[in-house]
């Protein structure tokens, strides 16, 4: 979109002309229709659920120039060159460009002929940057991670933090926000330092329902890692892995057992790096075994595993990571191995991170809430959006739903642990509660005089280990409230009460509770599903044909494959086959200015397709 180009007012109009969508998605016109109000907006979206069209839109039916801020600088040059492609006037500044390049946007937005600038936060603030913007025909900031300005959230960067100042340099300019991960406390925090407190808040629920969810605890991971693979031969998938030095283990140890498996890690060689990952993205099949430097920003559809040979960080990691999977909708798989290393490695980590006390202390507090859903006794899809404030029905979609576990009655145990934790005031952490129940003599029980309650050493049987397997188990259950953002202070639920008053029962899981026990005999594996999409042998071949295709393209562009069309756009066409540029334009996600790009280029290989 040029200068000269008139604006066009009608969202629809954008959405259907520019980015090649008949219809909005569920959630996405209200967080539009509430920019274009002028007020500020945080939205909550799933991975894979849009949330860049619901600033991109607006965008241009407002005119002027957005400002978008993005952390990293490869996610900027994908969603520049994707607009762009779609024939929308954006740009980056950043520091992988020349000066020159620089100077030519800013020259650029100057002049009107931009419609989004990409910039990283600390570029944006400084005090020249925010001088220049006022002079410009500003409409709206969008900031993109925004879990990132919250210090209540799991990866708070300081660089966001100024970013509190924009609502009070540009009163009437609205400003929206966007994550994927982001707990109750870190949204109200992101709209106090955003928004001042004002505009709203939109979660597009967090559950996808699609993606089988699984736990085991860690023996042997190599051979585990084997067992579920060959569940999955042929299929993409993702494996995590803690180290740069593990990552090249697994895909070696894959390679040599039949699996196209390769690295990916921030230590290999840039060239190298790159090369794996669009091998990823095209070749059908490939297994990307890496550490967290992979997955932000990939737009890959069929990807149909992710596994984690260890634990991440927290739950939102766990949340994000797993999102990979399956944002075709069909159905994918998520399997997580743990190990008491695993939890040891990651406090060691949170305790050598340079940051204060409060922020270990909630970290530790993520970790024993991502610990409580490895244990969890009951469905992990309720415990995991239970996390996020989500309340659902068992799912029927985990391993304890599918394969329910032996579980044994805890509600004597339960109601020592609720007797302790109501007596204390409901405020203490785990530590405190377990010492009462054991009878300890410490100085904060001594202070506190909580060795005249009634719990106390009601719990002298147990070792610590065991009752905080317990705790984690009923919090998991429902049981208690963990205070994540406080100082991990225990509380009882409204289903709390109902245990205390002998309403209900609980029921634990005697083989995470015994540390001294053999783990428990491994339960029958799931045959793996295998989820293609319906395409016949002919349209199969079309689709690699399609695929190989869109990557010569995108060499020759320099930008990843799928800006030039999403995998959902080339099954599409494969299934559908369009003769003529009219049927090629009923394409989802072909818009004006890729059906001028690629419309003829796509069709030859189509009708060459036809007559084989």
């Amino acid at each position: 979109m040029s200068v000269s180009t008139p604006i066009r007012r009608d969202k629809k109009t954008i959405l259907t002309e520019i980015f090649g969508f008949e219809e909005f998605r569920p959630g996405q016109e209200a967080v539009v229709d509430t920019i274009l109000d002028g007020r500020h907006v945080l939205m909550v979206m799933p991975t894979g659920a849009g949330k860049s069209l619901c600033f991109q839109v607006p965008a241009l039916v407002m005119g002027g120039l957005t400002i978008v801020v993005s952390p990293l600088v490869a996610l900027m040059q994908d969603q520049v060159a994707a607009l762009t492609l779609a024939g929308v006037a954006a740009g980056s500044i950043n520091s992988s460009r020349q000066r020159a390049e620089n100077i030519e946007t800013w020259r650029r937005a100057q002049s009107g002929e931009l419609r989004l600038l990409y910039m990283a936060p600390e570029r944006l603030m400084t005090a020249a940057m925010l001088s220049a913007l006022t002079k410009l025909e500003i409409r709206m900031f969008a900031v993109d991670e925004a879990h990132c300005i919250s210090q209540w959230g799991p990866a708070f960067r300081p660089e966001y933090a100024d970013l509190a100042q924009l609502a009070d340099r540009f009163p009437k300019v609205p400003i929206a926000a966007l994550t994927a991960t982001a707990d109750a406390a870190t949204r109200t925090d992101i709209k106090k330092r955003l928004f001042g407190g004002r505009g709203e808040i939109f979660v597009q629920g967090f559950d996808r329902p699609n993606i089988t969810l699984a736990v085991e605890p860690k023996t042997q991971w190599k051979r585990q890692l084997l067992d579920f693979i060959s569940g999955h031969m042929g299929e993409c998938g993702i494996v995590y892995c803690l180290s740069r030095k593990k990552t090249e283990e697994a895909a070696e140890f894959l390679q040599d057992n039949g699996t196209a498996a390769l690295p990916y890690h921030a230590g290999m060689d840039q060239d190298l790096r790159q090369a794996n990952q669009n091998i990823f993205m095209t070749r059908p099949g490939t297994v990307i075994v890496a550490t967290i430097a992979f997955g932000m920003g990939i737009d890959k559809s069929d990807v149909r595993f992710v596994f984690h040979t260890d634990m991440p960080g927290g739950v939102e990691a766990y949340y994000q990571e797993i999102g990979r999977a399956g944002r075709d909708g069909k159905p994918a798989q998520a399997h997580m191995l743990y190990g008491l290393d695993d939890i040891r490695m990651r406090r060691v980590f949170i305790e050598n991170e340079d940051s204060d006390s409060d922020r270990k202390r909630r970290e530790h507090k993520r970790l024993d809430a991502l610990i409580g859903y490895c244990e969890s006794p009951e469905c992990r899809r309720q415990t995991l959006l239970a996390y996020f404030g989500d309340v659902t029905e068992p799912c029927g979609n985990c391993d304890i739903c599918l394969n329910p576990m032996e579980k044994t009655d805890g509600s004597d145990d339960g109601r020592k642990i609720i007797a302790a934790v109501e007596q204390t005031g409901q405020r203490f952490g785990a530590v405190h509660i377990i010492d009462v129940l054991r009878g300890a003599d410490t100085e904060k029980i001594r202070q506190f005089g909580h060795d005249r309650l009634t719990p106390y050493g009601t719990g002298a049987e147990r070792k610590k280990p065991e009752w905080q397997s317990l705790i984690r188990q009923m919090v998991a259950a429902g049981f208690l409230s963990l205070d994540i953002n406080g100082y991990g202070g225990l509380s009882m639920t409204a289903k709390g009460d109902r245990l205390s008053s002998g309403e209900t029962d609980f029921f634990f899981r005697s083989d995470l509770v015994s540390r001294s026990a053999k783990a428990s005999e491994p339960k029958k594996r799931r045959a793996g599903t295998v989820a293609t999409a319906d395409l016949s042998e002919r349209a199969g071949d079309l689709l690699t044909r399609l695929k190989e295709l869109r990557m010569e393209l995108a060499r020759r562009q320099s930008v990843p494959a799928y800006v030039i069309f999403p995998d959902k756009s080339l099954i599409e066409m494969a299934q559908k086959m369009p003769e003529n540029r009219t049927a090629f334009a009923d394409i989802n996600g072909v818009g004006q200015a890729k059906l001028d790009k690629f419309a003829d280029i796509f069709l030859a290989a189509i009708n060459d397709g036809r007559g084989r």
